[in-house]
């Protein structure tokens, strides 16, 4: 049996930018200094090239010109909940947007999944913005290639942006280029700043780095289970807090992961990620992946009772303002 764990309008861009040459990065918002360290060598940088318009590069390298968007559409639930917490509005999101966070299906149109997207459906809200994914990982494919959208919309005059958000240094990058589109220092400050504090101060109170245990992070679907290294967002909160991922240290569980494989590296720790809200279904997908094995009953982790389950709302899903809970958790779990 595995162990639980349990997620205005701005005012205007404080000055216009004066540029030696072409742009120049700079902090995400200008009052949030605290936070200098991660946005400084940020991949994306935003600067103000007019009174109300923000130009950044976004995570595909594109440069994006925004100026005071009011129409805007997000294509992941988790960039329309960032968005949001940036002091933006939304006339359109993705379905997940409203299952997941909190997004107001009665004020905001949806625009299909956010696997499954629908061009027709996102022009008929004419937007002065897009935010989109630019992970290509086979499941956040749109209902056109993201080529083809992009096209469309840049035919249609309608600034687009792509952003990877994985790790939390992710967050505070995208976030940082969204409260200097929105004006709010002050909504950084507490969604990013504030959070990332708190993380620092979760790494130090949970800190395994003079043990380095041994972690294996695990999806379970109804499939099986999938490995997750250090570029996932649980293996870097794993990292982050000093455990060993064995996915790092053996690659090829990646692409060919057995219970076999599992067995003889002989983790520390389990930490299974649910790919399921439901608390019951999560479980039988892990259940039903292991059977069983006895060998697999036989792992340390296992008889010693270090094996997680780790929710879908911390862990499924992106976070955001909840980041530093879900270092809690992973913390508590390496902690046993």
């Amino acid at each position: 049996m595995l162990n639980d764990s349990r997620l205005v309008r701005p005012a205007a861009v404080a000055a216009t930018l004066l540029l030696a040459s072409s742009l120049v990065a700079l902090p995400a918002c200008s009052q949030t200094t605290s936070s200098t360290s991660s946005t400084d060598t940020a991949s994306s940088s935003a600067s103000t090239a007019e009174a109300d318009s923000v130009t950044f590069t976004d995570d595909l390298g594109r440069e994006v010109t925004v100026s005071n968007p009011q129409r805007v559409v997000a294509c992941m639930g988790s960039f329309a909940g960032a968005w949001q917490l940036a002091g933006g509005t939304l006339v359109g999101a993705s379905d997940d947007a409203f299952a997941h966070y909190g997004v107001d299906s009665s004020a905001v149109s949806g625009v299909g999944r956010s696997t499954a997207l629908n061009l027709e459906s996102i022009l008929d809200l004419d937007p002065d913005f897009v935010i989109m994914t630019g992970i290509s990982d086979g499941k956040h494919s749109t209902g056109v290639s993201q080529e083809d959208m992009e096209s469309s919309l840049d035919e249609a005059g309608v600034p687009l942006a792509f952003f990877k958000v994985t790790t939390f240094a992710d967050y505070e990058r995208m976030m940082g280029i969204f409260c200097q589109i929105t004006g709010r220092d002050d909504l950084y400050q507490k969604n990013v700043t504030d959070v990332k504090s708190q993380i620092d101060e979760d790494i130090k109170t949970y800190s395994v780095a003079d043990k380095a245990p041994t972690v294996l992070v695990v999806s379970a679907y109804s499939k099986g289970l999938v490995v997750q290294n250090s570029t996932g967002m649980t293996g870097a909160i794993v990292k982050d807090l000093g455990g060993v991922n064995i996915a790092d240290e053996n690659p090829s569980l990646l692409s060919d992961f057995s219970l076999e494989a599992a067995v003889e590296a002989d983790p520390d720790y389990i930490l299974v990620l649910a790919a399921s809200d439901d608390e019951a279904t999560a479980q039988k997908y892990y259940e039903d992946a292991v059977g069983s094995d006895s060998a697999w009953a036989d792992m340390t982790a296992v008889k010693e009772g270090r094996v997680t389950m780790l929710d879908a709302a911390h862990f499924l899903y992106k976070p955001l303002d909840k980041w530093a809970e879900s270092y809690e958790i992973v913390g508590q779990a390496l902690s046993k």
